[in-house]
């Protein structure tokens, strides 16, 4: 069978592409579940952190650990047979009624907030202590309210070591490990202080778990920035690190989840896209990619050539299209968005099929061009979701053009009051915690800089001029002189 044709390839693209999965707003599927090899550690058992930026998987791969169904296609592809025997709560994140520990954000805040006035203190310890019992299914913090069962805690702390000891031996000889998730961190508390104090407990409380039960295990997505600017100060603490595993999307991994996508949709389109790459595997109705085409470049280039042509315009002086798109698709730290990348590429035959139809291949290269400018306002709109405050920062740069001299970003604050609408911003919102400290602009660059929205002239230079990647930069109508217009030319 030959491979699709240029419109079929269109078709394909804007189908399959249409259907990736957003964790936000749906579960994974079984069918489009993607495995990268540099996923693998992330989701063994003992690995206590796991570190992801925004869109990089720390939600799909947390509502995938909880269905059993798609802990056996980890298992399988991951040859790691330990996550069939496992059982998982949800402690703090998306989770659902039936999740026996879950609390939600709102919750949180209320206790937070209600605890300086409590009758009798107690400590974010307390807090997911009770958690990690009710996990557990210890009979005391069954029922209740949240307040009941962290003062159950604090006034029997020696009865958790007998509570531990018990559930771990009970889960060993079922043969089981239980894991404890916690997901959707940044959104613990608006106060970026009282979210470190929250998340250091929490790393305590998990590392505990760590050390003193060989069952029993807690499992926390978390952002890089957050991770490393939350105080640790309790025993042990380093260890944090040699149980810990990073989310990262190589170019190989792109690519391969790319090729995932479309031999995995359905119709006749997909089934001459795997007929054209090799010899694709079916488990259960799942198609499995030839491995060159998941881990090979240059095989990876050739079919990705047969998409979008070898360059970002008539000749080789625009850039190769297998590198170019995932470079103007990274943040301030290297990192690509999977969700992003695949918008993107829909993106892109969505406007060839308006624009160009004629065109021999499938994706024309000045429709990637106009796909990336709706993919960075894709990418702004979530960072305004999820950190609002860093979008509200980076917004009243617009108009400018960069790198800027951080005097001069100052500057522009200052005009703009920035500190008084952040302030107002983080008193009425509830987004995700908010910068540590609202007040000083330079700390603020450096907030930005670890969240990967700003970049530094020369790179790593603290006192350096302030760029901004084409990701963030585009949807701020921000310009750079050389770099992809902001606008597309008419």
């Amino acid at each position: 069978m030959s491979g699709p044709t240029a419109d079929e390839y269109r078709a394909l693209l804007t189908g399959a592409l249409g259907e990736a999965p957003d964790a936000d707003t749906r579960p994974p599927d079984f069918r489009t579940l993607f495995t990268p090899s540099s996923h693998r550690l992330a989701l063994a058992p003992d690995v206590t952190v796991v570190r992801g930026a925004r869109g990089t998987g720390k939600t799909s791969w947390a509502r995938a650990l909880a269905d059993p169904r798609l802990r056996e296609v980890a298992a399988a592809a991951y040859m790691m047979p330990r996550l069939r025997d496992v059982e998982v709560v949800t402690g703090f994140g998306r989770g659902n009624d039936e999740d026996q520990a879950f609390l939600d954000k709102w919750a949180i805040r209320e206790l937070v907030d209600s605890r300086e006035s409590a009758e009798e203190p107690w400590s974010f310890k307390d807090l997911w202590s009770a958690v990690v019992l009710k996990a557990l299914g210890t009979p005391e913090v069954q029922r209740g309210s949240w307040p009941e069962r962290i003062r159950w805690a604090r006034e029997n702390s020696g009865v958790y070591g007998a509570a531990l000891r018990r559930a771990d031996r009970e889960t060993r000889e079922r043969g089981q490990t239980l894991i404890v998730l916690f997901d959707t961190l940044d959104h613990l508390h608006p106060d970026r202080r009282k979210a470190e104090e929250l998340l250091s407990a929490l790393f305590e409380v998990a590392l505990e778990l760590r050390l003193t039960t060989g069952a029993l295990r807690a499992k926390i997505f978390v952002r890089p920035d957050m991770y490393d600017s939350t105080p640790r100060n309790f025993t042990d603490a380093s260890k944090l690190d040699a149980n810990s595993a990073e989310l990262n999307w190589s170019s190989e991994n792109l690519y391969g989840l790319l090729f995932h996508q479309l031999g995995n949709h359905t119709g006749a389109e997909a089934e001459k896209f795997r007929a054209a790459t090799g010899t694709w595997r079916s488990e259960n109705g799942r198609y499995i990619a030839p491995v060159e085409l998941l881990a090979d470049r240059t095989r990876q280039e050739e079919v990705f050539t047969s998409i979008a042509g070898p360059f970002m315009g008539p000749d080789r002086r625009r850039g190769r299209t297998y590198t170019w798109v995932p470079n103007h698709l990274q943040d301030g730290l290297g990192r690509v968005s999977p969700r992003t990348w695949l918008y993107t590429l829909h993106k892109a035959a969505e406007l060839t099929c308006e624009r160009h139809a004629a065109h021999p291949y499938p994706l024309h290269y000045g429709m990637i061009k106009d796909s990336l400018r709706d993919a960075s306002g894709v990418r702004v709109d979530e960072l305004r979701e999820d950190i609002g405050w860093a979008a509200l920062a980076v917004g009243q740069l617009r108009g400018a053009q960069v790198p800027m001299e951080p005097s001069a970003v100052r500057f522009v604050w200052e005009r703009k009051a920035l500190q008084t609408e952040m302030r107002g911003m983080l008193e009425r919102e509830s987004k995700g915690s908010g910068p540590r400290d609202p007040e000083d602009p330079y700390a603020l660059l450096d907030d930005l800089e670890k969240l990967g929205v700003v970049t530094r002239r020369p790179k790593g230079d603290p006192d350096g001029a302030v760029d901004l990647p084409d990701i963030y930069r585009l949807a701020f109508d921000i310009s750079r002189r050389g770099g992809v217009a902001r606008r597309p030319a008419r």
